[in-house]
């Protein structure tokens, strides 16, 4: 019996002995009704849209440690993108690095969503990469091949079944994520793929030693439905395949069993699961390529979940910069910063994450 296992058992006990199945639930909250409400996040685009409908399109997309660091501001025919500042991760993303990848993948969220809305327009990123504006029209609406993933991709973090993904699907995926001023660089072969997975170990390793990391990670998880639903944000338990605890027993079981060891056994088994893995590389280190970065990320994760596979980011190796250097050597690109890892393959679907309600993110 696994070590977890037996910490949800004691758990379980000690909360039954304080009111049963009813002070259980009153600790933890119920998956079915996480269930409703993450299922209210992602209802289908209505016929007639709304910009709320869009906005809340947007606020799906992939983003570091589920902080969600976006603020939307609308005008008569545009739609900006602003960061949140107050969500910042500033141990795991110092200089907010992943925060302008966040912001770059709701922007593309916004646009796909747009545009199937009959509102066309065009995404700029202004100079110093502070804000993302989308300038719009009124048109006819029209269907976008990618709109019905929106709300059906998640970032996987499970094992996957080891199939490989034919070559014509891999180019599908190539193309999709072709953005200027973005690299994309795609590992399906095995030698190259275990490299990278020995960096993402390494880098486990270097932030699981930091205590500074662990309290930032420790404060964005969430341990039950209960929790996660009135945050509205952050690490999901269950959306991990984790067991759902009682605040009190998530943080003892994550002081307790949270190890380094554990952790790289973990990342070891789904790297060596996926078929492949996409690395993302911005031409120029500013937050307007940074932007595009998470632009391409976002449609190549969308292409990914409407050909019916999983997806997962493992950016230890791009967020521990000593290892920056090694896998851009690994992949052929010398001299440059890389900025996402992506392991993807087929895969189970697991509980969504949570997400803020729309009138949260407005400004």
């Amino acid at each position: 019996m696994r070590r977890r296992d037996i910490l949800v058992g004691v758990g379980g006990a000690l909360v039954l002995a304080g009111g049963g199945t009813a002070g259980w639930r009153s600790a933890v909250g119920s998956m079915g009704d996480f269930d409703t409400y993450t299922g209210s996040l992602r209802v289908p685009m209505p016929a007639n849209p709304d910009i709320v409908d869009i906005i809340r399109y947007a606020t799906l997309a992939a983003n570091g440690h589920n902080a969600q660091p976006w603020q939307f501001r609308v005008g008569e025919s545009t739609i900006d993108i602003l960061p949140d500042l107050s969500r910042t991760t500033p141990v795991v993303d110092p200089d907010n690095h992943h925060l302008c990848v966040s912001l770059g993948c709701a922007a593309e969220n916004l646009l796909i969503a747009a545009s199937a809305s009959g509102r066309p327009g065009q995404l700029e990123t202004d100079a110093g990469g502070e804000r993302v504006r989308y300038s719009f029209s009124r048109a006819e609406a029209r269907p976008h091949p990618l709109l019905t993933a929106i709300p059906r991709r998640q970032s996987t973090r499970a094992e996957y079944d080891g199939r490989s993904v034919p070559a014509a699907d891999i180019e599908s995926l190539r193309q999709s994520a072709e953005t200027p001023g973005v690299r994309l660089v795609l590992l399906t072969d095995r030698a190259r793929i275990n490299q990278v997975r020995d960096l993402v170990v390494a880098g486990n390793d270097a932030q699981m030693a930091d205590a500074a990391f662990m309290a930032e990670l420790k404060r964005w998880l969430r341990f039950n439905p209960r929790s996660a639903m009135v945050s509205g944000d952050g690490l999901f338990s269950a959306a991990s395949g984790n067991p759902v605890l009682p605040e009190f027993l998530g943080d003892l079981a994550f002081d307790t069993f949270f190890t380094a060891s554990a952790e790289n056994d973990k990342y070891a088994r789904q790297i060596d699961s996926s078929a492949g893995i996409a690395i993302f590389l911005a031409e120029r280190e500013d937050k307007a390529h940074w932007i595009a970065v998470g632009r391409a990320c976002q449609r190549f994760a969308l292409a990914a979940t409407a050909s019916g596979l999983k997806h997962a980011f493992i950016n230890q190796p791009v967020e521990i910069a000593r290892l920056r250097p090694e896998l851009a050597a690994l992949i052929g690109e010398r001299g440059m910063r890389p900025d996402i890892v992506m392991r993807f393959g087929y895969g189970p679907t697991l509980p969504f994450s949570p997400r803020r309600p729309v009138n949260t993110v407005l400004v």
